[in-house]
C-alpha cells in the first residue's frame, strides 16, 4: 500500500485519534478543570465586554466577576449541603408518607382485584432514591470544584487573555493577516452558543424553582440547581433532572402535586427548548438524538461528570469546527438531524 492512499490515510487518522483519546483519558484530572474554566470564562464573557462599553477597567471587571462566582458558588454550596443534611434527617418521615400513599393506592387496587406488594413497591420508589440521584451528581461535580482554586486562577487568566485569542489562533493556524472568515466564524459560533445555552439553563433552572417553592416542595433550591445542570443535557437531561422533584413532591402531597411538578418540568422545559432556545439559536443544535445520546456515553466515559454536563457543547464546539471547512463539511452532516438541508452552524446573529 502507498502511503498516500486513502485507506492509509483514514488508518493512520483513526490512530492518532485513539491515542489522541487516550492522552486526554489519562490527563483528565488536568483536562477537566481546563474545560470547566473555558466554560465559566465564555459564560461570564459578556459581563466583561458589557461592562467595557462603559469604559470600565477590564481588570476591575474581571475582579467584580470573580467576586460574584465566588459569592454565588458559595451560597449554592451551603444551600445545598444545608438540603443534603435537612433530607438525611427527614428519610424516616417521608419513608413513612411514602409507605402511607402506596397503602391509599393499593387498597384501591384490591378492590379491581390487582393484588400488589406494597414492600416491594416502596423498596423501588425509596425516596433515598432522589436524593442519591443528585447526590451522586453534586459528589462528582464537588470531586472537580474542589480544585476551586486552580479553577478560579485559570478563568481569570483566560478573561485577561481574550482580547488578543482571536488574533493568537489566526497565528497558530498560519493566517497572520486574519483573512480566513471560518475561523473568526467558528470562535464567534462557539462563544455565543455556549452563552446563550448557559442563559436557558439558567432561566431554566430559576423558573423550576420558583415554580417547586410555590408548590412547597422541600428542597426547591437542591431540584433547581439539578434543572440547571441537566439542562446542558437536552432530552434526557430534562427527564433526569424531574424524577428526584417529581418523586419528593409525591412523598410530601400524593399524585395531585406531583402530577403538578411535573407539569411544570414539562411546561418549563418546552418552552425553553422549543420556543426560547430556537429564536436565538436559528435552527437550534442541529444534532440528531442519536448523537446527543451517544455523545452523552463518550463524553462522560473520557471525562467522568463533568463531561456528561458538556456534552453537548463539546459535541457542538466539534460539530461547529467540522462545518467551518468544506473538507470536514461531510462529518458535520453525519452528526446533523436533518441530512436534506444544507448543515450550517447555528444562526446565532439574533442575540
Amino acid at each position: 500500500m502507498e502511503l498516500k492512499s486513502p485507506t492509509v490515510k483514514t488508518l493512520i487518522v483513526m490512530a492518532a485519534l485513539v491515542i489522541v483519546l487516550a492522552g486526554i483519558k489519562a490527563a483528565s484530572v488536568i483536562v477537566v478543570p481546563f474545560l470547566l474554566s473555558a466554560f465559566i470564562a465564555i459564560a461570564v464573557s459578556p459581563l466583561i465586554n458589557w461592562s467595557a462599553r462603559y469604559k470600565v477597567p477590564r481588570w476591575l471587571s474581571v475582579t467584580l466577576v470573580i467576586l460574584l462566582i465566588v459569592v454565588i458558588g458559595f451560597m449554592l454550596a451551603g444551600l445545598i449541603t444545608q438540603s443534603l443534611a435537612e433530607f438525611r434527617q427527614n428519610m424516616p418521615i417521608y419513608r413513612e408518607q411514602l409507605s402511607g400513599e402506596f397503602a391509599w393506592i393499593i387498597e384501591k387496587l384490591t378492590v379491581a382485584n390487582i393484588e400488589l406488594d406494597q414492600g416491594l413497591i416502596v423498596s423501588y420508589l425509596d425516596p433515598g432514591m432522589a436524593m442519591t440521584m443528585a447526590s451522586n451528581f453534586i459528589t462528582g461535580m464537588g470531586t472537580v470544584l474542589s480544585n476551586v482554586f486552580l479553577i478560579l486562577l485559570t478563568v481569570i487568566f483566560m478573561l485577561f487573555e481574550a482580547e488578543s485569542m482571536p488574533k493568537r489562533v489566526h497565528i497558530a493556524m498560519a493566517d497572520p493577516e486574519m483573512q480566513l472568515t471560518h475561523i473568526d466564524r467558528f470562535l464567534a459560533s462557539v462563544n455565543q452558543y455556549l452563552v446563550i445555552k448557559m442563559l436557558v439553563s439558567l432561566g431554566t433552572g430559576v423558573f423550576i424553582g420558583v415554580w417547586l417553592y410555590m408548590l412547597g416542595v422541600d428542597h426547591f433550591m437542591l431540584w433547581s440547581v439539578l434543572a440547571f445542570m441537566l439542562n446542558f443535557i437536552p432530552n434526557i437531561g430534562s427527564i433526569i433532572a424531574a424524577i428526584p422533584a417529581v418523586l419528593m413532591a409525591f412523598v410530601e402531597f400524593g399524585f395531585a402535586k406531583a402530577g403538578l411538578a411535573g407539569l411544570g418540568f414539562i411546561i418549563v422545559n418546552t418552552v425553553m427548548g422549543n420556543v426560547i432556545e430556537p429564536r436565538f439559536m436559528g435552527k437550534g443544535l442541529g444534532l440528531s438524538t442519536l448523537v446527543v445520546f451517544l455523545s452523552l456515553i463518550f463524553w462522560g466515559w473520557l471525562l467522568g461528570t463533568v463531561g456528561m454536563l458538556l456534552s453537548v457543547p463539546l459535541t457542538m464546539v466539534v460539530k461547529i469546527a467540522l462545518e467551518s471547512r468544506e473538507e470536514s463539511r461531510w462529518l458535520a452532516v453525519l452528526l446533523s438531524d436533518d441530512t436534506g438541508s444544507e448543515t450550517d452552524a447555528p444562526d446565532l446573529t439574533k442575540v
